[in-house]
């Protein structure tokens, strides 16, 4: 998997998401909500970027990784704006505004933090997009960026989709915190 600038993906990943219909109370200037985060490693080097961006079916997450060991990685949104290193514990556990358990093959799951799992190629390259379903950046009964912020985690191992609170997913590889932007 080759790893694609996030320099050059942004502005088409920002016009597809411009078009989208954005509710007009939680739009500014017309633009859908969106939120940042640079992606770091517990000793501080660059492991990639995370965009969210709003729109009518929910939050679009996109998140470009680099520097991770070759194969799969889980990859959550916790509901912690806090990325202190080295194991990034601060970021609390998955963003879980809906009460329930962990994973998509949980019959009492998914926390809306669930995403899937992201493939590293034998270069540590890696890209995911996904929707959150409902989700909102900032406004609304459970917005993403609330009063104690959001992160983007990438762990050290896959998911399993089912295990309650965090799918056996290992240790925490790289944080970065959500701003709004």
């Amino acid at each position: 998997m080759k790893f694609v600038s996030m320099a050059w993906a942004l502005p088409l990943f920002t016009t597809v998401a411009a078009c989208a219909t954005v509710p007009e109370e939680s739009a500014s200037a017309g633009e859908a909500p969106v939120a940042y985060a640079k992606l770091l490693a517990g000793d501080g080097t660059a492991r990639g970027e995370a965009k969210v961006t709003q729109a009518a079916d929910g939050l679009h997450v996109l998140v470009r990784a680099e520097g991770l060991t070759p194969g799969l990685h889980a990859v959550h949104v916790h509901t912690t704006g806090t990325c202190t290193p080295p194991d990034f514990v601060s970021a609390g556990g998955h963003w879980n505004p809906t009460d329930r358990q962990h994973g998509k093959d949980n019959p009492h799951g998914m926390h809306m933090g669930d995403m899937p799992n992201m493939l590293a190629g034998s270069d540590g390259t890696g890209e995911m997009e996904y929707v959150i379903p409902g989700g909102l950046v900032s406004s609304g009964a459970m917005p993403l960026l609330d009063a104690d912020g959001a992160a983007i985690v990438i762990h050290a191992q896959a998911d399993d989709n089912k295990t309650d609170p965090a799918g056996n997913a290992g240790g925490r590889a790289a944080c970065g915190v959500l701003a709004a932007g």
